[in-house]
């Protein structure tokens, strides 16, 4: 499954009305540190498909959304599941990170 463009037109029905628990990857182009974790992104909706949901959010194009979370610095990811925010990683950090936290949404 490749990565969903999360929008605040399309936030309920992609995030919180989704099935499977969401990732939500809030970044922006100018963001070097977003570059940086993309390809972990990827890789992670690859290895976990059909288990969760991975998305990004532009921030700049949809600000609602990120001012809803508290989204102050970038990238910032949030996982929720069954609509609820249950994990936060601000930064880049290494993908084994990210894999302990959705193993524990799992």
């Amino acid at each position: 499954m490749s990565l969903v463009t999360i929008t605040d037109d399309n936030f309920e029905k992609e995030v919180l009305k989704s099935d499977i628990p969401v990732i939500i990857d809030f970044w922006a182009e100018w963001c070097s540190p977003c570059r940086l974790i993309a390809p972990i992104m990827d890789e992670l909706a690859e290895e976990f498909n059909g288990k969760i949901k991975v998305g990004k959010l532009d921030v700049d194009s949809n600000q609602q959304t990120a001012i809803k979370y508290g989204v102050r610095s970038i990238p910032t990811v949030l996982m929720l599941k069954d609509g609820e925010v249950k994990e936060v990683v601000i930064g880049a950090v290494p993908k084994a990170m990210f894999v302990d936290k959705i193993n524990s949404l799992l």
